[in-house]
């Protein structure tokens, strides 16, 4: 009898603990990014961004280079805790330079205390996870990262591209920053980076090379 009570409390605690980190990530509602949502009224939070990534990863899934080597539910998986780690550290925009130095380092602490918390296998596995997306040497890992890039810039390009025209963000940088991420994951992504890049140049919301010269 005394054996049993003993599971269940140990059952019990195992839950509550799952139960706590549930909890502490809901605090990603809280998080807001630079980007504004499609309606151009507000910023969006990082919760909405990890929501959206997820339904954009099930789409364009059919477009990928790699999809025969791909795990989709191992993408899902990974994008759906990637950005856990903005709780502690804060959304960095990726066209600020130096908010960018050191930003793996900060994220890779906040990732080994945030899913050391979780007491199961789960908590490892969201590590191994957001490892594997951040080294974006993997089939899974080159797609999630071209998704993530990706709805950003469709985002800024449907809308008056707010983030970027406040930021003075250059061709130079998107192409620094997004171009072989999201080209990278296939054809059909290359042609949306480029077509929409070219668009909105000509529209004034990224700054062309030949504007800066």
């Amino acid at each position: 009898m005394l054996h049993l009570r003993l599971i269940k409390c140990i059952d019990t605690m195992q839950i509550q603990n799952e139960l706590d980190f549930i909890i502490a990530i809901d605090a990603l509602k809280n998080v807001e990014r630079r980007n504004f949502n499609a309606d151009d009224q507000r910023r969006e939070n990082t919760a909405e961004h990890s929501w959206q990534i997820i339904i954009f990863a099930q789409i364009l899934y059919p477009y990928a280079k790699q999809k025969e080597a791909m795990d989709l539910l191992r993408v899902i998986r990974m994008l759906s805790i990637h950005d856990l780690v903005e709780i502690a550290v804060g959304d960095t925009f990726i066209f600020d330079d130096n908010g960018m130095e050191g930003k793996f380092e900060r994220e890779k602490q906040a990732a080994e205390k945030l899913f050391g918390s979780l007491h199961s296998e789960a908590g490892k596995l969201f590590l191994e996870l957001w490892l594997e997306f951040e080294e974006r040497k993997t089939a899974d890992a080159i797609f999630a990262n071209a998704i993530d890039r990706l709805i950003p810039f469709v985002l800024n390009s449907h809308t008056s591209g707010k983030s970027w025209r406040e930021a003075a963000v250059t061709e130079t940088q998107v192409r620094k920053r997004l171009e072989e991420a999201i080209s990278e994951a296939g054809i059909a992504f290359q042609e949306v980076f480029t077509t929409l890049l070219s668009r909105n140049i000509a529209d004034g919301k990224i700054l062309g090379t030949n504007v800066l010269n």
